[in-house]
């Protein structure tokens, strides 16, 4: 009974040993790399995106072509940084570096789907005006935008559909409305699935916010993020979201399958930048062993 006792003991330790491995973070060095480019979009707004006379774009998005089936070339994207930068397009000035590149990778297991992001983060993101009536305490903040199948033209934009000429900091807006989703509806399942990482402030820690944006944004609810972590090498910020494939609506969080291609947007703010002052992608979408721009592969 002794040596039973002994082997089950042994054997519980290498089953837990066991199950530990089977949800490791993934071998990062075996998942391929989508680089892409993220910009300053000053005032542009998803009203904007869709007025035909602004935006020439707007036909082709109608008929279902993307965003970066326009402006994203060999070379990376393809926009008018001078015009985004102009006075027009960014009332308070606007930053010096407009657009840099993000690395994206993914991967998934049986029960959760990894995201990483690797990036220099800028240190000229912020305009003296941006920092009027906010209190950035982040140095960095990293968000990725999942979107459900219900959000219109979510696969072409990304979270450009969440971000309108009346929400704040837009010029004239109110300053309390935070972005939307026109006609969202987390219990009609029309929402986008929002992860943050926060890098902290001088004393305190990073932290992580699972939420989600419909008829507005709310920052918590969530309970499909495991866990979100960030790493900064001289400037050069690595950061990874670990979340359950499984994901209950009525919390904001969307479920994922094998199989499945998800629409996604990714908004990063550097140099403590708060709001609007961010640098946004354009719609991407994400493979789950499917067709996407980003593919996640199985560990």
């Amino acid at each position: 009974m002794k040596k039973l006792t002994i082997s089950l003991a042994v054997f519980g330790a290498l089953f837990s040993l066991g199950s530990h491995l089977a949800h490791a973070a993934p071998d990062w060095g075996n998942v391929p790399k989508r680089d892409i480019q993220v910009f300053h979009p000053g005032v542009t707004s998803h009203e904007w995106v869709m007025k035909k006379s602004e935006h020439s774009g707007r036909t082709g998005l109608v008929k279902g072509e993307s965003c970066i089936g326009c402006h994203e070339g060999k070379n990376g994207l393809d926009i008018d940084l001078k015009k985004l930068s102009s006075k027009d397009w960014e009332p308070v000035g606007a930053p010096k570096t407009m657009i840099f590149p993000v690395s994206v990778q993914a991967a998934f297991d049986d029960d959760n789907l990894y995201m990483r992001l690797t990036f220099k983060a800028p240190a000229d993101s912020a305009p003296g005006a941006s920092r009027e009536d906010a209190s950035p305490m982040h140095e960095v903040k990293v968000a990725v935008m999942l979107a459900s199948p219900q959000v219109e033209h979510a696969a072409q934009q990304g979270c450009w559909a969440a971000c309108h000429n009346d929400v704040r900091s837009m010029p004239g807006a109110d300053p309390k409305k935070k972005k939307y989703i026109e006609h969202g509806e987390l219990a009609g399942g029309v929402f986008y699935d929002y992860m943050q990482w926060k890098s902290g402030e001088a004393g305190k820690g990073a932290t992580q916010v699972d939420g989600y944006v419909a008829g507005e944004r709310v920052n918590k609810g969530g309970k499909a993020l495991i866990k979100a972590e960030g790493e900064n090498r001289d400037g050069t910020y690595t950061v990874t979201f670990t979340r359950k494939l499984a994901g209950n609506s009525s919390d904001g969080d969307l479920s994922f399958t094998p199989g499945q291609t998800i629409p996604f947007g990714v908004a990063i703010h550097t140099d403590k930048t708060v709001w609007r002052f961010h640098h946004v992608s354009m719609g991407y979408t994400l493979g789950l062993r499917a067709p996407g721009d980003v593919k996640a592969i199985k560990q």
